[in-house]
């Protein structure tokens, strides 16, 4: 990070952490709130209710207490607990069913593996596993605290506990556990710091507790701005303090971790499965000026001998940046006549697109405007903003008529016959962004700078950053009783608990947070919100125009929920070692925690210029993200990695590799899609009875059985990992290595190299050679690396469909098998392809051994391999 931008942030901190203590600073303390009592108590067999009241006078720390709040649990399944703590007459705002749908299900209390109980007076309630007696969650001994504007209550946890997840982050995959607060408030942050909110908010928590299965997780559906604090301040806690909404509490049995996850997919929905080219290798920048520098950005790939899987182009192709619109060095024609060209040689083309849309006479306004789906202010007039072209509109996502503009746009100017034919799509800004420097009052003459990379307008005076006029203040109409829509009379812009928001005022450098959407949701309530309603919508207008087809989106905004609709990359971070390094523990939430799998970092970084060592290296790291891209800012370096032949070779072997074992993480992301077993994953859930796993965040499982350990010091060709326990072999050697629960170091890896191993009792299905195209990729036959474990056994699983349908009308799901003597494959067998098993590779104490099949599977998969079997006796 520039050494100017580093001195404008650490300003903006100084200065808004002067605001919040001012701000923030309550007449009374938590301590001195009342609390509530229980009434009415009644215990069901599957669930219990009560009554809650005001155990005193109201202390009023951040807003007005309620009086009255009803208590709620169920008893969903035999690993879930649902339990809310909601306003009476449930008019506190609570996350829409129709953006996050709420899991269902009743069961006998006896069966559940969790137990709730609770104490009457001062109330509070206690979650505990029922198989060890050992409390999970609990709020006794500290204040609930339930106001208009603010919520907090606080859990006890053991010392040192082991936490993960409560996402967006850059800080260590295990959380810190003193003095330590992630914010979570949607934004756009450059440069994506550690120590900060970024651009996504995920309110869910893993812990993990001494044994190998003692894991459980704790979501709160709550989207309101807020901070989770942990500290060890007169014991351990975490702490919750949201700016609304109502305790919305999903616990999560486990016990092992991927149980956890699994049962978060049941509460986020399993991700939808990408398509099989989608995994392929892409290229962009900011800063492709014409259609002919992309055609020549693409015969430079083919010359080089490097696969490349897809083109993209960022917000250059538009018309002075304005959504759908071409400008005039990327006219229709040459744009057809690319992607044409692309799609004859089997490969992809993808564009942006942002929310904003120009406040201007042209055709994506005027129809947005008739179908009247911007935000305006409560006076009906719009509210301009300021993004890439300029003065802007943003679109409602909550209103009726959205879905039905934004497929039209999708569908006229993307048009197969006659449009930008796309094949996915990439959304950015969708915070939503906002290049205005609050209060925005005049967008038109606003001079803030629309260049990304430059932060000077962080350092403004908490005068300028909190000034707001007073004839512009809105304050939220009442709503009805049961709305669950907000509570009425908040002050929606400076609410007195101030979140740790590293912009400030919650709606600086975003839109207003006292603007109404269609149907009363406010944006102070569903701002996080945004780009996952976004995210939804592009994926239902890229459906729209290929009816059957997957639809890939990649987002930078997410919210729970958000896998079922997109992917993500890792945002706007920079050409660094330290981001390089970082952006492992950045995705490794995502998949393995989020339920978000199709996510990666910019490969070589985005701001700045990258080093031909460092892109090598990320070229490298970057085949082991599931979403992987080489993107860079205008005014940088060109990073394509032709660009050096250390990079070239970095990025042929890389690529090669990564095809070679495409079907197996297709398979793992097929899994996902089904159940929410993560297809990427820490060590420590693999491996949670090994303390020496917990805070390892630079090392992943690829899929279930393929431990990565990349170099991650600067220009260095040495690297010290972890093995755990277990056999392990090299998977470019095929021989074992020693795992003893020991520290390994590697010496003389090359930059074109990183280490992998295959953990015992994997067999992992191959393709005997990779492809410049997954097309061609696919009509590739298959080997297979069997990694016997201590008893000699091994097993594996292959997934094959057609790559692309949403409903496929045939699948293979074939289980291989071996005991040591010989190899079997059993299961479904329904996909027809013409390739088949052409060779077994069986490693051993003294190397692999390899048995070619001179008739390798038939043309339909339709048997068991007898024929197999017989070669490996």
């Amino acid at each position: 990070m520039p050494a100017s931008i580093a001195f404008l942030q650490t300003c903006l901190f100084f200065w808004s952490s002067i605001v919040r203590w001012a701000d923030s600073a309550p007449l009374r303390r938590a301590d001195d709130c009342p609390g509530y009592k229980a009434s009415n108590v009644q215990t069901t067999d599957n669930g219990i209710t009560a009554d809650l009241t005001l155990a005193g006078s109201g202390c009023n720390i951040y807003g007005q207490d309620l009086n009255d709040l009803k208590f709620l649990v169920e008893y969903q399944t035999d690993s879930r607990v649902h339990v809310i703590i909601s306003d009476k007459d449930e008019q506190a705002y609570q996350v829409p069913e129709s953006v996050v749908p709420r899991p269902g299900g009743s069961i006998s209390a006896d069966d559940s593996s969790l137990d709730v109980s609770i104490e009457e007076e001062p109330f509070s309630f206690t979650v505990t596993r029922k198989s060890n007696k050992e409390v999970i969650f609990s709020t006794k001994g500290s204040t609930i605290i339930f106001e208009n504007q603010y919520i907090g209550l606080r859990t006890s946890l053991p010392d040192s506990p082991n936490l993960y997840g409560l996402g967006e982050h850059t800080d260590s995959l295990r959380l810190p556990t003193s003095d330590y607060t992630r914010t979570l408030w949607a934004r756009d942050a450059g440069a994506v710091p550690q120590n900060s909110n970024l651009y996504g908010t995920h309110p869910v928590y893993y812990e993990h507790r001494s044994g190998s299965n003692n894991a459980h997780g704790v979501v709160l559906l709550n989207s309101n701005g807020m901070d989770v604090k942990i500290n060890n301040d007169n014991g351990q806690y975490l702490e919750y303090n949201a700016l609304g909404g109502v305790f919305d509490f999903y616990f999560l049995a486990g016990p092992s971790p991927f149980d956890v996850s699994r049962e978060y997919s049941a509460i986020s929905g399993q991700p939808q499965m990408m398509p099989y080219w989608g995994f392929g290798f892409h290229q962009c920048r900011f800063g492709y000026g014409s259609a002919d520098e992309l055609g020549q950005v693409v015969q430079n790939f083919s010359n080089a001998n490097i696969p490349l899987e897809t083109m993209w182009t960022d917000i250059d192709y538009m018309d002075k940046y304005k959504v759908f619109t071409l400008g005039d060095t990327f006219p229709l024609d040459k744009m057809r006549s690319l992607i044409d060209k692309l799609h004859s040689d089997n490969q992809h083309y993808i564009v942006m697109v942002d929310p904003a849309v120009a406040y201007q006479d042209y055709d994506a306004f005027n129809n947005g405007a008739k179908a009247d789906i911007f935000l305006k202010y409560n006076n009906g007039s719009y509210y301009k903003g300021r993004v890439w072209p300029g003065v802007t509109a943003f679109p409602d996502w909550f209103h009726e008529n959205t879905q039905d503009y934004w497929d039209n746009e999708f569908a006229t100017f993307f048009d197969a016959d006659s449009g930008v034919d796309i094949d996915a799509l990439w959304i950015d800004m969708n915070e939503p962004s906002n290049f205005c420097v609050w209060p925005c009052d005049h967008p038109e003459s606003e001079d803030s700078t629309t260049d990304i990379s430059n932060l000077q307008h962080l350092a403004l005076p908490p005068s300028k950053r909190h000034y707001e006029p007073s004839h512009l203040r809105h304050l939220v109409r009442r709503q009805d009783s049961g709305s669950m829509m907000g509570l009425p009379n908040r002050d929606l812009i400076n609410p007195k608990y101030t979140i740790a928001n590293t912009w400030g005022t919650l709606s600086n450098k975003t839109i207003r947070t006292d603007l109404v959407h269609q149907g009363g949701y406010v944006e102070y309530d569903t701002h996080n919100l945004y780009g996952t309603m976004m995210s939804k919508a592009s994926n239902h207008a890229l459906v729209n125009r290929r009816p059957g087809k997957r639809a890939m989106v990649i987002t930078r905004s997410t919210y729970i929920g958000a896998g079922g609709y997109t992917g993500h990359w890792l945002g706007d971070n920079v050409s660094d070692w330290d981001q390089y390094k970082t952006s492992i523990r950045h995705f490794l939430q995502f998949v393995a925690y989020f339920q978000v799998p199709m996510v990666g970092a910019d490969v070589c970084g985005f701001l700045g210029d990258t080093t031909e060592n460092l892109c090598a290296r990320w070229t490298t790291l970057g085949a082991f993200y599931p979403f992987y891209r080489n993107h860079n800012v205008a005014g940088a370096i060109s990073q394509e990695p032709y660009r050096w032949e250390s990079v070239a070779a970095a990025a042929r072997k890389a690529i090669d590799i990564r095809y070679r074992l495409l079907d197996y993480i297709y398979t793992a992301m097929h899994q996902q899609n089904v159940d929410g077993t993560p297809m990427v994953s820490p060590l420590w859930m693999q491996y949670p009875s090994d303390s020496a796993t917990l805070a390892i965040d630079a090392q992943f499982f690829y899929g279930p059985s393929l431990l990565v350990s990349p170099v991650t010091e600067q220009d260095s060709t040495s690297v010290t990992y972890y093995l755990p326990d277990d056999v392990w072999y090299d998977l470019f050697t095929l021989k074992p290595v020693n795992g003893a629960g020991s520290q390994v170091t590697d010496d003389n890896v090359a930059f074109t190299d990183v280490p992998v191993h295959v953990k015992g009792g994997s067999i992992i299905p191959a393709r005997v050679n990779s492809a410049n195209t997954t097309t061609a990729l696919r009509d590739e036959d298959f080997e297979l690396l069997v990694a016997p474990d201590k008893n000699g056994k091994a097993t594996g699983t292959l997934y094959l469909d057609d790559g692309e349908s949403l409903q496929q009308s045939s699948t293979s799901e074939i289980d291989f098998t071996y005991d040591g003597t010989s190899i079997s494959a059993d299961g479904t067998f329904g996909y027809s392809t013409k390739v088949g098993v052409l060779s077994v590779s069986i490693m051993g104490t003294h190397g692999a051994k390899k048995y070619d099949l001179n008739e390798g599977l038939d043309g339909s998969w339709s048997h068991k391999i007898d024929s197999l079997k017989a070669q490996v006796l």
